[in-house]
């Protein structure tokens, strides 16, 4: 079912990481031409707002709207008629994640860098994020979690959340997704889809303010969209097709592995899994657990065709170039399944979650670990990491000097503005501290 790349006698880590990756299968999205089709789209909520995002539902979705706001009663209708077990869920995800998100948020720095000079950092939130949750194969309450908390813990004061409506909830978003919000005391949630919901989230309408920060996973067109509004509001990333690694070697469990693999590929056709091994002994026993696994699924017809498409076994010959395979692939998901995990997760340069041990499946990550599951896609996890606090902070630098501490520099800023051409720079600085004639020659220093 995976097909094979036999690595072995081969040095991973000395091949470029650009050949090594052009080896390792990935679904690939063209979100470039994706801009094209829904620049229009974009172009037209910017100038009409509300009465364009109303005709692309009604065109999308089969949904027409006379407003893109959920009334509050179906917040707390959809809250109250949750399944308790799903509630005391989404509970706890919350209390985790919370606990997580808030060791992130970084603490007030001050330095003096001289006598009488001082920089103190401050982070600063945001004033209003939108959250895209998106509602296509199946609802995601787990994103809303996921999004929403960083946020409020950032100290983002709105949060606006769009989510896809659907005809067979009266136009509204999903009911799963309605309760989460409610869950986290979001009363601002808005039932609109697509790219037309970005543009919404970020040039604004009478409905719905613009956004200063835009999360959330979402199609090739809701990830065109926020590249196009990217020179005017603040994203997270581009989400493309999820993924996951897994590094195995002769003692790891092939039950586990085919789990983990089908579960991943159960999210999505163009979702891709990449199996890393030691051991073409315990390759083999994954395909055939892989095999039962994938035909049991639910969703079997998709599993199939992720594995059969855009996923592979990986043959290597020890861990070393395990490792430089990974990082060459650089995953959205990785579980390390293999003796020492730990300390080779602490070897692991690219990766968006690392998930040690046969005990730490990526399950776990989507749900209750507490991390963040909006991760890096498409091997940009070599450049960027997930959803985080800091997604919603700004770093503002506030720069406070006394006079003695600016004439000790000005020297410095003479030469400096002098080299760069910008007299008026240091004029800046001379017209506060005059520099002091030379006695001998008269000139001044």
């Amino acid at each position: 079912m995976l097909r094979r790349v036999d690595l072995r006698g081969q040095v991973p880590g000395k091949m470029p990481a650009a050949d090594l990756a052009a080896l390792l299968p990935r679904a690939s999205l063209d979100v470039g031409a994706a801009i094209d089709r829904i620049r229009p789209v974009c172009e037209d909520v910017r100038q009409r707002g509300a009465a364009a995002v109303r005709e692309y539902s009604a065109r999308f979705d089969g949904v027409d709207l006379a407003s893109t706001l959920v009334p509050q009663e179906a917040l707390t209708a959809a809250l109250a008629d949750l399944d308790p077990a799903v509630r005391a869920a989404l509970t706890e995800a919350a209390r985790r994640a919370r606990l997580v998100h808030q060791a992130q948020r970084p603490a007030e720095t001050w330095t003096a860098v001289a006598a009488g000079s001082t920089v103190t950092e401050r982070y600063l939130p945001v004033r209003r994020a939108g959250v895209y949750v998106p509602g296509g194969l199946v609802a995601y309450p787990s994103s809303v979690l996921m999004n929403v908390i960083p946020a409020q813990v950032a100290g983002v004061t709105e949060i606006a959340v769009a989510s896809p409506p659907q005809s067979e909830y009266g136009g509204l978003p999903h009911p799963a997704i309605l309760a989460a919000c409610a869950l986290l005391g979001v009363t601002e949630v808005h039932a609109a889809g697509g790219a037309q919901a970005i543009a919404m989230l970020g040039y604004g309408t009478s409905q719905c303010e613009p956004a200063d920060v835009i999360t959330g996973p979402g199609n090739v067109y809701v990830a065109a969209a926020k590249r196009l509004l990217s020179d005017r509001v603040a994203i997270d990333a581009e989400a493309g097709p999820t993924e996951i690694a897994i590094i195995a070697d002769d003692g790891a469990d092939a039950r586990f592995i085919a789990a983990d693999l089908v579960a991943q590929a159960e999210h999505d056709p163009l979702a891709a899994c990449l199996l890393i091994s030691t051991s073409a002994a315990l390759a083999d026993r994954v395909e055939i657990e892989l095999a039962k696994a994938a035909a049991q699924a639910k969703h079997a017809e998709r599993v199939q065709a992720a594995l059969a498409g855009q996923s592979a076994c990986v043959i290597v010959g020890d861990a070393d170039a395990a490792l430089a395979v990974c990082d060459a692939w650089a995953p959205e998901h990785l579980e390390i399944q293999a003796r020492d995990a730990a300390i080779l997760a602490r070897r692991v340069r690219n990766a968006g979650a690392i998930f040690v041990g046969p005990w730490a499946p990526v399950s776990l990550g989507d749900y209750l670990a507490g991390s963040n599951h909006v991760l890096p896609t498409g091997g940009t996890a070599r450049l960027r990491g997930g959803l985080s606090v800091l997604s919603f902070l700004r770093c503002v630098h506030v720069v406070e000097c006394d006079e003695p501490g600016l004439a000790a520099v000005a020297a410095h800023i003479d030469a400096l503005g002098g080299a760069e051409d910008l007299t008026a720079h240091v004029q800046a600085v001379r017209v506060r501290v005059p520099a002091e004639p030379r006695a001998a020659t008269g000139d001044y220093q």
